[in-house]
């Protein structure tokens, strides 16, 4: 359907074309034609039609230097004539549309079935009614009425499933809406830096227009196809549009053709809007995927799993409305590479088993009731099989199989999903309010289950406001930053001259939102800080800025994680020119050899200098916490002209002006965020891209590690000698060394984030899997984000790429959010668990009442109605009542549950089965000889057709009343006494729990036939309650009983080593292996055992030289075996009791074959 709406669109924006291009000097057409050019032949096509740049933007009535002019009507006319930059969502599925896929339940279906059979048969009159010869099969029909009220049971079931459908229909819409509502606030917050009116201003990317001149920076999602008027150093990693991953170099004179959907990787610069939403390369993929309705959604899933990034990657494009085009589409291209989260594994294994239980017990119910009709009837009293008495036989089997199929709907939880889905979706809603904006559901849950948290330690741990504190210049140190008079002039005028043209013009002071408030930064907040010491000395970078625009700057060298550092070139006046360059203090000072002396004029700066300059210097400021960053220069000739390309030689033998430290200060709130994770039994590690010193002091004031503890503060060059073997590869068990210790690892590349994070993952050390988080905001995090269990992106400071790789945004940066979302996490977990305990305690009572009864009685004790009406509560209405309930600090006093443990624990078993034998023993006294405790009729082996009795409605009605206050018992799982506590925190639960009551006092005094129900009076009533009240009193009882004695308890729903482990990577591991290497296999094998032997002998004589234990060198050696399956079983006895020492899973370090 969305898809019609889509090429209306389309056709739409055609007819548009036509009437407006008068008001421009382009069409659309052209400009969608001269988009699909790339390289030379689009620098060519520009001058051949339009002469150069310039000319372009005058057709399009729009300046290179000061944008459009913002006018209203103006825009109007652009968006008529040139589209509108989103794409028309898929639509959502309709009310309808969902009512039919709820209806497509087995159990449901199979119900409809026995429902429309029991009510023809109900209107069916056999001739021979008045005959005796049918047997007991008549005997009911004392009264006429009575008779003609055979069709209520059928209409109720009917009715019945329809409230169910309703339900379910209801929550699938809500859940959409929700994810649409989701979908648009993400794609509101984002916005993207244009120019208007000569003003750089932040736009939602929905509201830019052809002809808008947008400024574009490392890190930023490119929200529309343009071309580049000016650039620096720019590189566009396009993979998501063409599938090449080398980052393509952008430049106006080459190739400046840039489009939407692809990523700045390096460097910045300014584009011209040309083509948005629909038009724009993305958008024009997007309409075809869109265009043949049925077949290309299919042909859509297929390209979906091909390349989730390129389906991905269009985001920003969709809709103000637009939802994921199909979230649950999404998710399954997303699964098949991440794991099932933990909670998923575990319940899809229970629900299996619920399942298979359920269906065996009903098939033995309907079996024994037919089996006993037909002997009773035909063997015992010898009757006839009488063709006028088939109908009244078959409505009887029609009752039986009624009866079965509502044990099987009862025993199934299809509440489950219903539970998990509100409980998730309550949670994303007020994890909002909590900073935290949830972009897939299952990493909400999974962060309940987070070992470990690697994080940034800018912006997420620190206040990400950068303020320069001390300052080294001129051979002195200052510990605070100095009156400008006390610097020599020439010093004090490079320095203001290298900060301000330096830096990318987007970083800029603002004077304060509040009255009173600190100035608030924009753009890179070390620029930022560096601009403040500036400020700080009584000088404007401003009027510099003004003097140099950015379009006369000669040459930048951006800033990237290789580099470390920014340069930037300017031609002087006279034909030289002079380059600026900041960056780390290690790394700039490397590359100095001289410095300026205390006038103001350079000096030889040697080595040991340099080494004496660390020492006094660097690392006392390093160890206040602060970041160093070093500020110089360099003039060059002006003829011959130096070759800028040969990067390392012109960034050398630079002129060193000052040391700046720069203080980020710890967020407040993070010491106490990150003591509630150690006591939750989560570790913090941090990794950050600064020196060594300064991280430890950050560290120490954050306690991430407390002065005394045993742990580890490396480097990124020292993790990776510790982590690598001799030919540089990542070894599984070196890591395993490393990272139970490692508490901060600083001067850290991407890569090594990425590394320690697949390290955790794939360690098998520990008995359980480690569950990592981590939080990014850089471009380059974003492998880490990706490989993570759960990746945090920063929604300030987090580029657009870091957002996109994340599951959960955190719209503060601040870490004590995180903690925020570990306690949703824990609470959807314990939720889930609550509801399993109440669920699966009806489950029990309910199945095994029904099925014993039907079989000593011939008739369920609860009728199909009224079992309905039990599912309903017991499922919607009790995942709604306990998934609901707030968090509260005690889920941090524990640790994790880890995926190995069972998802009902030993506690919960308990509870289950206490209850569940209470209310047996209640119901089946009440069923056996409640008759004469209440000396009333009894209802048992009544005739088909006869009335309600008063007996079953109070075996009904106590029923309910157990569950009732059963369902308060099961707020508590981890066997706390009291469980009233902070009931009236959640009020869903209250009213859910008293609305239910209301109903069931209607339904039992009104309800009548449908329910099966006769009207009972108060003193009745108060035995129901009394009954149900002592559910609490048993629940006291329960919780004394120790769990040691019931060791019998565990395993229910636990997820093995195997299952933990997806299908595809298991598949993928065998396919690795292709035939060739087989073959090539079965010949190496001897060559392996001998040397396989030679290197134990090795190992062991190694082993003993350094003293290390004997142990470690059996653990190394066996995973290098491990690694060919075929060496293991190797005939040498020291290799077998090696492979049975390990009765662990062995470690999975990738060593390849050729290494032995």
């Amino acid at each position: 359907m969305g898809d019609m709406r889509n090429s209306d669109f389309y056709a739409k924006n055609q007819r548009n074309e036509d009437n407006h291009a008068g008001g421009f000097g382009c069409t659309l057409e052209e400009l969608r034609s001269l988009m699909e050019l790339r390289g030379s032949e689009a620098v060519v096509k520009i001058q051949e039609d339009y002469g150069d740049m310039e000319g372009l933007c005058q057709r399009l009535k729009t300046s290179q230097t000061e944008g459009l002019t913002g006018n209203v009507t103006d825009l109007e006319e652009r968006r008529t004539v040139y589209g509108q930059n989103l794409i028309p969502p898929k639509k959502p599925k309709t009310f309808l549309q969902l009512v039919w896929e709820a209806l497509q339940d087995v159990t449901l279906i199979i119900l409809e079935i026995a429902a429309i059979i029991s009510l023809g048969l109900s209107f069916y009159q056999p001739p021979g009614e008045g005959s005796e010869s049918c047997g007991a099969a008549n005997a009911g029909a004392e009264d006429e009425g009575e008779a003609e009220a055979g069709w209520i049971e059928g209409a109720a079931i009917l009715l019945s499933v329809v409230c169910v459908v309703l339900v379910t229909a209801f929550n699938d819409w809500s859940k959409e809406k929700q994810f649409r509502g989701l979908q648009s606030r993400i794609e509101q917050e984002q916005k993207f830096q244009v120019v208007r009116g000569a003003q750089v201003i932040q736009l939602p990317v929905a509201d830019i227009v052809v002809g808008d001149i947008a400024q574009i920076k490392y890190g930023d999602l490119l929200p529309a196809d343009g071309i580049l008027i000016q650039g620096n150093d720019l590189k566009i990693d396009e993979s998501s549009l063409t599938g090449e991953s080398d980052h393509v170099r952008k430049s106006a004179d080459k190739d400046p053709m840039l489009l939407s959907g692809t990523h700045v990787m390096e460097g910045s610069g300014r584009m011209m809007v040309t083509a948005v939403g629909v038009n724009s390369q993305t958008g024009i993929i997007f309409t075809l995927l869109g265009a043949g309705g049925e077949e290309e959604e299919k042909k859509e899933k297929k390209v979906k799993k091909q390349d989730g990034a390129a389906a991905m990657e269009m985001q920003p494009l969709k809709s103000a409305e637009g939802g994921e085009t199909d979230e649950k589409e999404k998710k399954k291209s997303s699964v098949s590479k991440k794991e099932k989260s933990v909670l998923q594994g575990k319940l899809t294994k229970l629900a299996v088993q619920i399942g298979k239980a359920g269906l065996l017990m009903s098939a033995i119910t309907v079996i024994i009731l037919v089996l006993y009709f037909a002997i009773d009837n035909f063997v015992y009293q010898k009757r006839q099989w009488l063709p006028e008495c088939t109908p009244v036989y078959i409505q009887y089997f029609v009752k039986f199989f009624i009866i079965g199929v509502t044990v099987l709907v009862v025993a199934v939880p299809e509440g489950l999903p219903l539970a998990v889905t509100i409980s998730l979706a309550y949670s994303v809603k007020k994890m909002m309010k909590d900073n935290n904006l949830v972009r897939h559901l299952d990493a909400c849950e999974t962060m309940g289950n987070a070992t470990a948290i690697c994080s940034d330690k800018t912006g997420t741990l620190t206040t990400n406001r950068m303020t320069a504190v001390q300052f080294y210049t001129g051979d002195v140190h200052y510990k605070e930053i100095p009156d400008p008079s006390s610097i020599p002039p020439k010093t004090l005028d490079l320095l203001i001259h290298a900060i301000s043209i330096n830096s990318a013009y987007t970083s800029k002071i603002l004077p304060p939102d509040k009255e009173g408030g600190l100035p608030k930064q924009v753009g890179n907040k070390t620029e930022c800080g560096l601009l403040g010491l500036v400020i700080d000395l009584k000088r404007d970078y401003q009027p510099i800025r003004n003097q140099i625009p950015e379009e006369k700057l000669y040459k930048v060298y951006t800033f990237n994680s290789v580099r470390k550092s920014m340069s930037t070139v300017t031609k002087l006046p006279d034909g030289s020119f002079r380059m600026y360059s900041k960056g780390a203090s290690e790394i700039v000072l490397k590359k100095c050899s001289r410095i300026l002396n205390e006038v103001g004029e350079p000096r030889v700066f040697r080595p040991r200098d340099r080494d004496e300059m660390v020492k006094k210097v660097i690392e006392p400021m390093a160890c206040d916490g602060l970041r160093t960053i070093c500020v110089a220069y360099r003039d060059f000739p002006g003829n011959p002209e130096p070759q800028w390309e040969d990067e390392n030689n012109i960034v050398s033998d630079l002129t060193a002006i000052c040391v700046v430290g720069i203080e980020d200060p710890v967020r407040p709130e993070v010491p106490e965020a990150i003591r509630k994770c150690q006591r939750a039994g989560i570790t913090v590690r941090m990794v950050t891209g600064d020196n060594i010193n300064t991280a430890r002091a950050i560290a120490i004031k954050c306690g991430i590690i407390h002065p005394g503890e045993d742990f580890l503060c490396i480097d990124g060059k020292e993790f990776n000698r510790r982590i690598r073997n001799e030919k540089g590869e990542v070894e599984q068990e070196r890591i395993d060394k490393v990272w139970p210790k490692l508490r901060v690892l600083a001067r850290s590349s991407p890569t090594d984030k990425h590394t320690l994070v697949k390290g955790i993952i794939d360690s098998t050390m520990v008995d359980q899997r480690q569950v990592v988080a981590v939080t990014g905001d850089g471009t380059n995090d974003g492998p880490a984000l990706k490989k993570a269990d759960v990746g945090f992106a920063m929604g300030i400071a987090g580029t657009d790429v870091a957002k996109e790789a994340s599951d959960i945004i955190l719209t503060d940066d601040n870490f004590s959010s995180i903690v925020k979302a570990v306690m949703w996490g824990r609470n959807v977990y314990d939720s889930i668990s609550k509801f399993l305990q109440f669920q699966l305690t009806v489950n029990v009572v309910a199945v095994i009442v029904a099925f014993t009864g039907a079989c000593i009685t011939q008739d369920s004790p609860l009728k199909a109605v009224q079992m309905l009406w039990v599912n309903l509560i017991m499922d919607t209405f009790a995942s709604l009542a306990l998934a609901t309930e707030p968090p509260t600090e005690s889920l941090l006093m524990r640790r994790p549950y880890g995926r190995n443990k069972p998802l009902i624990s030993s506690t919960m078993t308990k509870n289950i089965l206490g209850h569940g034998i209470y209310q047996l023993i209640i119901i089946f006294t009440l069923l056996f000889v409640g008759e004469q405790i209440f000396d009333i009729d009894s209802g048992r082996n009544a005739p088909l057709h006869s009335p309600p009795s008063e007996h079953y409605t109070i075996i009904f009605n106590t029923f309910v009343m157990m569950q009732l206050f059963n369902e308060i018992n099961a707020r508590k799982i981890h066997g706390e006494r009291n469980v009233f506590d902070g009931i009236f925190r959640n009020p869903i639960f209250c009213s859910i729990v008293l609305g239910t009551f209301a109903i069931q006092i209607v339904i039992v005094q009104f309800g009548g036939k449908p329910f099966s129900c006769s009207p009972l009076d108060l003193e009745k009533w108060m035995w129901c309650v009394f009954l149900g009240l002592g559910e609490l009193v048993w629940g006291q009882v329960i919780s004394t009983v120790p769990n040691s004695k019931l060791r019998f308890l565990r395993g229910a729903g636990q997820l093995t080593h195997k299952d933990d482990m997806p299908e595809e990577e298991l598949n993928e591991d065998q396919e690795e292996i292709d035939h060739a290497e087989r073959e090539l296999r079965r010949g190496q094998i001897l060559w392996f055992r001998g040397l396989s032997r030679i290197q134990t002998q090795i190992e062991v004589v190694n082993t003993f030289k350094s003293g290390t234990s004997f142990q470690g060198a059996l653990r190394r050696q066996s995973s290098t075996t491990s690694q060919n399956q075929d060496v293991t079983n190797v005939s040498s006895p020291s290799h077998m009791s090696l492979s049975n020492a390990l009765s662990s899973p062995t470690s999975t370090a990738a060593v390849p074959a050729g290494q032995c």
